[in-house]
């Protein structure tokens, strides 16, 4: 039986070149090994730092916030435009694709997945590759 999604996309940012609502599910469906629903916002910089230093302890803005609520595939996911510009021209890569591997990585965390130890890192950016490759971007983690 095929994984149902149900998902929410919120644009809070000034950011002109963004992805589809179409790009992000089919995104996020690629990644699905079950069931997920998720609220996934798009936003500055200002709203990432407060998100991350409250969350997270964090002061600064992240390119991707994960918060799971259960075990089931829920949560919400918030990008930051402006850093996931950034890091996509500092890295020489195409916009979209960083876009496509942010929403990849945290798709992955929403279902269990972490790299907090260099095995499961391993794990997790194995098959961030491979589905980008099947989305036939390039491996995310290949400096351009």
């Amino acid at each position: 039986m095929k994984a149902r999604l149900s998902l929410t996309v919120q644009y809070a940012t000034s950011a002109s070149l963004l992805p589809t609502r179409q790009q992000l599910r089919r995104w996020v469906s690629i990644a699905m090994q079950r069931d997920i629903g998720m609220t996934l916002r798009i936003v500055d910089e200002t709203e990432a730092r407060e998100l991350n230093l409250a969350y997270r302890g964090r002061d600064y803005a992240t390119n991707v916030l994960t918060f799971v609520y259960d075990d089931a595939g829920s949560g919400d996911v918030v990008i930051c435009a402006p850093v996931v510009e950034r890091e996509a021209r500092e890295q020489h890569k195409d916009l979209m694709a960083h876009y496509a591997h942010m929403t990849i990585h945290a798709v992955l965390h929403l279902q269990g997945y972490d790299h907090e130890t260099d095995a499961d890192a391993g794990r997790m950016e194995a098959l961030e590759t491979s589905l980008m490759v099947r989305l036939h971007y390039p491996d995310p983690y290949i400096e351009a």
